[in-house]
């Protein structure tokens, strides 16, 4: 006898964080926002040996591999679509080639999420360039980038002075004419600087975590 559907155990989103950790609590983050946002079951896991995160070219080729290996464990497990928690979209391509069950990208959601909301976007990242991902799907309504001073690893976004150097380089953003703001490092999720950006700068503001989960929405129960 087949179980119904309402009854059937519930499959997760599998949640792929780039930034290891021990800490369990740290690595569930971005799932714990997007179960209490869209009311979806998720697993987090996070990929070994980068305890700075993605930053750089050269970390970005090492976490590749090792993303797909994750995806792949998780989508054995059972998970029943996968988020690459990174604006980078890193191993994007590799990963839905490697897996049988729908991959999202981070930064690519909140690109489609920002075209949705404004004209001109500008994103604020951890690196002095946008995403080539985000970069690409903005096209000509991409208006500029920008790092926070003294921030160049997910990790430095901790300090005391990081949410002020954010709202700078943000406020920067919109005086040089963005109408909307991509947040291109997850790890501004974790500091959970969203409403601030927003309250002071009167501005939609795209969290990639958020912006991945409501496309997980989607593919969740297909």
């Amino acid at each position: 006898m087949s179980v119904p559907p309402s009854e059937a155990p519930a499959r997760p989103i599998g949640v792929i964080r780039v930034l290891t950790s021990e800490d369990p609590v740290g690595v569930a983050t971005h799932g714990t926002a997007i179960e209490e946002r869209y009311g979806l079951p998720t697993v987090s896991r996070c990929i070994p040996d980068q305890p700075y995160g993605i930053h750089d070219d050269e970390s970005e080729a090492r976490a590749e591999p090792k993303i797909v290996a994750l995806a792949q464990e998780l989508a054995d497990a059972g998970a029943q679509a996968l988020i690459i928690s990174c604006a980078a979209d890193p191993a994007l391509q590799e990963t839905r080639r490697a897996v049988g069950v729908p991959v999202i990208g981070a930064g690519s959601a909140a690109a489609a999420v920002a075209l949705g909301l404004g004209r001109w976007v500008g994103v604020l990242g951890i690196r002095d360039e946008a995403p080539p991902a985000v970069r690409a799907l903005l096209g000509d309504r991409f208006t500029a980038s920008a790092r926070p001073h003294g921030v160049h690893r997910t990790t430095d976004l901790l300090a005391p002075e990081g949410p002020a150097a954010v709202l700078e380089a943000a406020a920067g953003l919109v005086a040089s004419g963005a109408d909307t703001l991509l947040l291109a490092c997850t790890g501004l999720n974790t500091i959970g600087v969203r409403p601030l950006l927003e309250r002071r700068l009167g501005v939609p503001v795209v969290d990639p975590v958020l912006a991945a989960g409501l496309l997980a929405s989607y593919a969740y129960g297909a």
